[in-house]
């Protein structure tokens, strides 16, 4: 699209971004009109319906009943979102390997120092 009508569209994934940090924020599930009452975006209610559908059938959040239709929580929080998004990346290539490598090399020498204390500390060696 070309930014024309109601608006320019947002970049890939920072609505599906903002939609996740309302449900993080809250700490207890919503409904879709709730979250798109605090998005303040105008979103009609069955394109936030949609969003949450879809992030419910991607594992992403849970859904509880609620009235006659759903609320919705994070299955995780961000942290380990991002987690399992690293986590599926590293098994989707064959040579792993060398994708931990130029990941640790890549590393600050603080988030190395991290990295060592976490693998100490999975296992079961001093903190």
């Amino acid at each position: 699209m070309t930014g024309k009508g109601r608006g320019a569209r947002r970049p890939h994934g920072e609505l599906v971004a903002d939609v996740l940090a309302v449900l993080w924020q809250s700490g207890k599930p919503m409904t879709a009109q709730e979250v798109n009452t605090v998005l303040g975006a105008g979103l009609a209610r069955t394109t936030m319906a949609t969003i949450l559908t879809r992030l419910h059938e991607k594992g992403t959040l849970r859904r509880v009943p609620a009235g006659r239709g759903f609320a919705y929580e994070p299955v995780e929080d961000a942290a380990g979102l991002v987690a399992d998004r690293m986590r599926r990346e590293l098994e989707s290539e064959p040579q792993r390997d060398l994708v931990l490598k130029r990941f640790v090399s890549s590393l600050s020498e603080d988030d190395e120092e991290t990295l060592r204390r976490l693998l100490l500390e999975a296992e079961g060696g001093p903190a």
